[in-house]
């Protein structure tokens, strides 16, 4: 009986481990999906139980620019520390309900992130306008 406990634990805990580990948790580098351009890099943390991710440095752009295309208080903020994910939800095998917002365009979308069976270094992110249209890009881990 000692040992099935035992080996129960140890199977929630390698279980807790592996989910750790596959938590979209953190530093991201964003690739557009039209150009192939290495973009920025995102941080992706978790606060109060969902997911959240902010620019922490632009790759081709100056680190001081500022946000244009976005409304209300975003308009004219800075890039490097803006939140532009927010509020993923564990689910399942990926996370979702959150959204997205492309600092390109200040529109704001939809969000789901998940990865392909054994690629842990690299992140589908999928943007969804309510009219059912999405992109998804594939983003690569930094660290």
């Amino acid at each position: 009986m000692k040992q099935l406990i035992l080996s129960l634990a140890i199977l929630l805990a390698a279980s807790i481990s592996a989910q750790a580990q596959n938590a979209p948790t953190g530093v991201w580098k964003t690739i557009d999906d039209e150009t192939g351009e290495a973009k920025s890099h995102v941080e992706i943390y978790k606060d109060g139980g969902k997911y959240h991710g902010k620019i922490t440095k632009l790759l081709v752009a100056a680190q001081d620019q500022v946000c244009e295309a976005c409304t209300g208080s975003r308009k004219g903020e800075k890039l490097v520390g803006m939140v532009i994910i927010d509020g993923l939800e564990p689910y399942k095998d990926y996370w979702k309900n959150g959204t997205i917002m492309d600092p390109e365009t200040g529109n704001e979308y939809g969000c789901s992130v998940w990865f392909e069976e054994g690629k842990p270094n690299e992140l589908k992110v999928r943007g969804k306008h309510w009219t059912g249209l999405y992109r998804t890009q594939t983003w690569y881990r930094v660290r």
